[in-house]
């Protein structure tokens, strides 16, 4: 039925998925960097965190995606040339992966930043008081709180994510979409391919909410026992 094409397109998954894991650990580092800088009392740390956020988010993906590949390809290329280097190529794996984080990171900011917000201050002055330093209230104290209010944004922002792996199609990455359009062409059967890339996906997508589902009721249990 697919022409011997399966294992590619399998491989194309594997693919997919590391690209994905790549970023979503790119952005929620650079999320929670981001949501500590906007919540920071000092102005001249929350603006340039704001323009990141608005940036990133206004821009459409595709856009970003081909804009910093080709942008940053234009800019080594004038650079080997300038100082007579040998020429640097982007590798489309990198670049896919920093461009998703990039773009990722900052919707994680939005979701951590609602998420800290949401802790009450009064449990982080009680952490201070108790003779914990900053630090630790952040670790011990808002870190294990804000996961609870920040999974159900978590979950969202990495379904969109896993699903906007499609996109590095677009700069040569062989991702299971890429595999799934050779095939298509070769075979002239693009709708069997992309019926399965469509399977494979929500495969993917269903494994990640039980996943999700799971770490949010670990979170979420200490408030459940509460209210029993």
């Amino acid at each position: 039925m697919f022409n011997g094409y399966l294992p590619a397109i399998m491989a194309g998954v594997a693919t997919t998925l590391e690209v994905a894991v790549f970023a979503l650990l790119l952005a929620v580092t650079l999320g929670l960097l981001n949501a500590v800088l906007k919540i920071s009392p000092f102005f001249w740390l929350r603006w340039p965190a704001q323009l990141y956020s608005t940036v990133m988010r206004g821009v459409p993906d595709l856009v970003a995606m081909l804009l910093l590949f080709y942008g940053m390809q234009i800019v080594c290329n004038a650079l080997t040339e300038q100082y007579r280097l040998t020429q640097w190529d982007i590798d489309p794996y990198i670049a896919g992966v920093a461009t998703l984080g990039l773009i990722y990171g900052a919707y994680f900011s939005e979701t951590f930043r609602g998420a800290f917000i949401a802790v009450p201050g009064g449990q982080l002055e009680a952490g201070l008081a108790y003779g914990m330093s900053r630090g630790q209230v952040f670790r011990r104290v808002l870190m294990p709180q804000m996961m609870r209010f920040a999974i159900p944004g978590i979950t969202n922002n990495w379904l969109v994510l896993l699903k906007g792996t499609a996109i590095v199609t677009m700069i040569g990455l062989q991702d299971m979409t890429w595999v799934a359009d050779q095939a298509g062409r070769a075979t002239h059967q693009p709708f069997v391919f992309y019926m399965l890339v469509c399977v494979l996906y929500l495969a993917l997508t269903a494994c990640s909410q039980c996943a999700l589902a799971a770490m949010h009721k670990h979170y979420s249990l200490g408030v459940q026992h509460a209210e029993l």
